[in-house]
């Protein structure tokens, strides 16, 4: 497994690492975020989106479970935050398997442990943690 680390001091930077790592993406790609809240999930997932090519306003999907976005060179970018799922079950009773299954889609998912018996092989992590009220440290796994 690689792993890459990066250190964003703002915001901007914080989105730029997302806009990179989904320009290097193709569709039927899961990545998985890790961080406490307020460790910059959706700041990483706004720069994620735009490097999809989506312009529309990104916002953290906490209370709706998932936001859908279409990518326009085609297919479905699928934010999931999974913060208020208690389990698997829970989830598959939500459907989020048909958002997993979905191999013209990219998946980001936001606390992803919560489902971590279905989750497909290859998923990249991507761990940001809070280091100041700019600074964050960024790993992704490949």
């Amino acid at each position: 497994m690689n792993t890459e680390k990066i250190t964003t001091r703002s915001f901007e930077e914080t989105e730029n690492a997302g806009f990179a790592l989904a320009k290097s993406l193709g569709l039927n790609s899961t990545v998985l975020l890790f961080g406490n809240l307020g460790a910059g999930k959706t700041v990483f997932s706004r720069g994620f989106a735009r490097g999809l090519g989506i312009t529309e306003p990104v916002s953290s999907p906490t209370y709706t479970i998932v936001q859908e976005y279409d990518i326009p060179t085609g297919g479905r970018l699928y934010h999931l935050d999974l913060y208020r799922i208690s389990g698997v079950e829970s989830a598959l009773a939500f459907g989020v398997d048909e958002f997993i299954d979905d191999d013209n889609a990219i998946r980001l998912i936001e606390w992803p442990m919560r489902i971590d018996g279905i989750l497909p092989d290859n998923c990249i992590k991507v761990t940001i943690s809070h280091i100041d009220d700019e600074t964050r440290t960024i790993e992704i796994e490949k």
